[in-house]
């Protein structure tokens, strides 16, 4: 009896969440899933006849666990597809297949299991990790339009949340043991009988997804003696896909009258990825048409990406021995033609090319020629630097191409890294290192010494630039690169001219967290440098880098020092106009450590620098003070301090901010944004300007500046354009108080096609002003513009001398009137009388008119038949 007692505990351990299984269709069901023998009919169990009505089955749910061990993972595939491809008929629904369905079913499973990890890691409550993974998976629902099966799958039970803790034996153990405290725990979603939304009464099965997770939790005593929770986790079987399907490819035709246009390069494997959380590196083959491209896999099927779909197309080619990422935005009509598991929030898709193939050779001499002349898709060609935002998924994509790649030793080496953890994997050791010890409380004085990642040497040191527009700070940006590429990588966040020019903190803590994600592995931390855009309110910057929403990534970074940018001349607009509260936060006393003072450097008793510098000094006391004319940082000590470590902590800084700035050690405090509101409008436009007229309309933006409520005034104008001289693009910027107008040749990016031409829509300006409107910065533009008139006939009367001396010189030779000769410098007649024109001479000068009169009206003609051409035309 004893011996069965202990069979029966043993078979419990090992019961349905620890036992291995593969079930298909409608015999996934609940009471198929609490089934222990698993014991089919062996006609009734199969692909073809478990699906509903006896049909084929549309997914698999399967489980692998560890046969010696804590690990365990459940996953749910599936049979067909979830897309139709783009043919050229366009359809506005997608049609919701029982494939589509249960996808998407199991992406909701997916997310709500991963919240449950997240939550259960910081409050060690299974009942909150419960509560939190539910509502996860009713907003996903809700967020895929399936908000019908709320009811259905939560309130009648069909949706079981858990989290189980598995010893080294494999065996479950209660939550509540100690310990438990220090092993893998399995956390696990199952949506059981799913009602088939065509078949009323019948199931289409269960989908299941589960991870094995290890949390690490350590008590830190604080210095007025109380006690605060830190915890972290890692996901130990993420390298297990979570999406699979199966597929016989639907083959399309490449010859001429397919929807995307002529083929131009033949089918070359190649690889593709989203950021979905269910998608993972995948290898397929590739087909560039001239009007979009075809990928070819062997689970998905066919994906067409029609022109007509994409926004834009990015390329990066680091290197000859590299794989090349080209970087597809698709619009949000692409998504029924695309695969359920590579739709992203970001609507991105990246497609790598093996370096040397023939689709990697073709795109440079087929493909690329031909998206010149594509105004629908804007194609970017960088070698050496690429949108942070993108490139870790084009890491995954080179580590999965070094993980197949010959030689086997080189193949070898590189299994080991290409689905290796994330960066937090050598933080995470270190903190369950401490946690596995016990729950005794550490003293928050020892924490630099117990982690040693919290030292600034191992992060990644952030100096900010800040500055009102003017202010010279992207000549100090680029100076301070120049002068420091030596001693290290440098990475520089600049917002593009192309976006608005309000801050996004979300943007820039997405750049943060692909610097980390790019930065894995040995080697030396880069040195972060962010650009303040516009009058972006520099605190804003300083809470978006240190309250990252990640604590991982947040970790990770520190800041060394902000400075602060200023001319006294561009800046002189903001005290004439008492505009105070716009120029004193870029200053603020406890965030800027020093302020650059780019303009009258050489003049440093000038009433208007004196003025400026007083004020600064009131906003910030202990604010450094260094000259640097336009940018140009010249002693040692003025860059050390610019880029300096530890500015930003030290303690007297430390203190300015918290009596300052309410909240900010959490990331609460508001800015704000004053009564009065600078703005930046970007105006695109494609025709040449006139120099001349351009100049002169700048220098009369300083007249026409008005007192308050400051309508209408311009204080900066940036951009690039052409001028009808010269063919060559030209950077411009002009300062409206100082009169500062700076016009030189634009120097390209694109280190791939140094030669190319810009098409005419890159021109742009920008204007900084106050209440400023598309329209009237237009009519500005259009001033600006060599305008086509009418010309005016012509008279005797308007006749010019050049012209009179052109037409003597054509008819001085014509035959004489009887009486006249010619002595080869004058007309003699016979009484001896001599003249210097042509005795026919007002005969020449009527023919004349009426000839250019006749051109005079063809010109007006053509010229009203065509029309004025609008600067903004395209």
């Amino acid at each position: 009896m004893a011996g069965l007692a202990f069979f029966n505990q043993t078979f419990l351990y090992f019961s349905k969440s620890r036992q291995p299984f593969v079930l298909f269709g409608k015999h996934s069901s609940l009471a198929d899933l609490e089934s222990y023998s698993f014991n089919f009919p062996s006609e009734s169990h199969q692909v073809r006849n478990t699906g509903p009505q006896g049909s084929s089955a549309s997914h698999m749910v399967l489980q692998c666990v560890s046969p010696k061990g804590p690990l365990a993972c459940s996953r749910t595939y599936f049979f067909g597809t979830t897309h139709t491809p783009y043919l050229g008929n366009q359809i506005t629904e997608q049609k919701k297949t029982e494939v589509l369905l249960m996808s998407q079913i199991y992406s909701a499973t997916v997310q709500a299991v991963l919240s449950g990890i997240k939550c259960y890691s910081c409050t060690s409550s299974a009942t909150k990790a419960k509560d939190v993974a539910e509502n996860t998976f009713l907003l996903a629902l809700d967020s895929l339009n399936l908000s019908q099966y709320r009811s259905s799958l939560r309130y009648r039970s069909k949706c079981e949340f858990s989290i189980k803790a598995v010893n080294k034996q494999g065996r479950i153990i209660p939550l509540t043991d100690e310990e438990s405290h220090y092993v893998v725990k399995t956390a696990s979603m199952t949506v059981h009988d799913i009602p088939d939304p065509h078949q009323d009464g019948w199931d289409l099965g269960s989908v299941v997804f589960s991870e094995s997770f290890l949390e690490s939790s350590i008590n830190i005593q604080q210095k007025d003696g109380t006690v605060s929770s830190d915890s972290c986790y890692t996901i130990l079987t993420t390298t297990v896909p979570r999406y699979a399907c199966w597929l016989v490819c639907v083959r399309l035709k490449t010859e001429e009258d397919t929807c995307l246009g002529t083929a131009l390069t033949v089918a070359d494997a190649a690889y593709v990825f989203s950021s979905s959380q269910l998608s993972t590196p995948e290898e397929g083959k590739i087909i560039f048409f001239s009007e979009g491209l075809l990928f070819i896999h062997s689970q998905y099927g066919s994906i067409t990406l029609s022109k007509d779909h994409i926004n834009t197309i990015k390329f990066y080619d680091p290197d000859s021995s590299a794989v090349a990422s080209v970087l597809v935005e698709y619009k949000s009509s692409l998504l029924p033609y695309l695969p359920f598991p590579l739709h992203s929030s970001d609507q991105c898709l990246v497609f790598g090319l093996q370096p040397r193939s023939k689709s990697h050779r073709a795109f440079y001499s087929k493909v690329r020629p031909l998206t010149r002349d594509v105004r629908q898709v804007i194609v970017s060609f960088v070698r050496k630097e690429i949108e942070m935002t993108f490139s870790f998924r084009h890491i995954r994509l080179q580590r999965l191409h070094d993980s197949q790649e010959p030689p086997v030793a080189k193949r070898r080496g590189s299994l080991k890294t290409s689905y290796s953890q994330l960066p937090e994997q050598d933080m995470f050791l270190q903190h369950f290192a401490l946690s596995s010890i016990g729950q005794e409380p550490i003293l928050y004085d020892h924490l630099g010494v117990l982690f040693p990642s919290a030292d600034t040497s191992t992060k990644v040191v952030v100096t900010i630039i800040s500055g009102l527009p003017g202010s010279h700070k992207n000549r100090l940006c680029n100076f301070l690169v120049q002068l420091n590429k030596e001693c290290g990588r440098w990475v520089v966040y600049e917002p593009s001219s192309d976006t608005s020019d309000s801050f996004s903190a979300s943007h820039l803590q997405q750049y943060m967290s692909s610097i980390l994600e790019s930065q894995r592995g040995p080697g030396c931390k880069p040195r972060l440098l962010v650009l303040s855009p516009g009058y972006t309110d520099v605190l804003d910057v300083v809470q978006a880098v240190l309250f990252h929403p990640d604590p991982v990534v947040q970790g990770c970074f520190t800041i060394g020092a902000v400075t602060a940018c200023v001319d006294p001349l561009a800046s002189s607009s903001l005290f004439s106009w008492n505009l105070h509260s716009l120029f004193v936060p870029c200053y603020m006393s406890g965030i800027v450590s020093t302020v650059v003072f780019t303009g009258l450097t050489a003049e440093k008793k000038h009433p208007l620098m004196q003025h400026v510098q007083q004020l600064v000094r009131s906003a910030n006391p202990t604010a450094a003070f260094i000259q640097a004319e336009r940018g140009a940082v010249t002693r040692n000590e003025d860059v050390n301090l610019i880029l300096s470590e530890s500015c930003f902590s030290e303690p007297q800084m430390l203190r300015a901010r918290y009596v300052l700035y309410p909240g900010w050690c959490k990331g609460r405090f508001f800015s704000g944004s004053g009564s009065l509101v600078l703005t930046q409008h970007r105006v695109v436009f494609s025709r040449p300007l006139e120099r001349p007229l351009f100049v002169t309309r700048c220098k009369a933006l300083k007249s026409s500046l008005r007192p308050s409520p400051f309508r209408g005034n311009v204080y900066n104008v940036w951009g690039k354009v052409r001028f009808s001289d010269s063919d060559q693009l030209m950077d411009v910027s002009y300062n409206t108080v100082s009169g500062s107008l700076s016009i030189v040749p634009h120097q390209s990016t694109d280190a791939l096609t140094p030669d190319s031409k810009e098409t005419n829509t890159s021109c742009f300006l920008i204007f900084d002003g106050v209440g400023l409107t598309e329209d009237g910065l237009k009519d500005w533009l259009r001033l600006c513009a060599k305008e086509q008139t009418k010309k005016l006939k012509k008279t005797k009367s308007t006749i010019s001398p050049q012209e009179i001396r052109s037409i003597h010189m054509t008819r001085h030779l014509d035959p004489l009137p009887p009486g006249y000769f010619y002595n080869g410098f004058q007309y003699v007649d016979i009484f001896g009388e001599k003249i210097n024109f042509h005795p026919n001479m007002e005969e020449f000068i009527e023919e004349y008119i009426v000839e250019a009169n006749k051109e005079i009206e063809l010109f007006n003609r053509q010229l009203e038949l065509q029309g004025q051409p609008d600067l903004f035309d395209p």
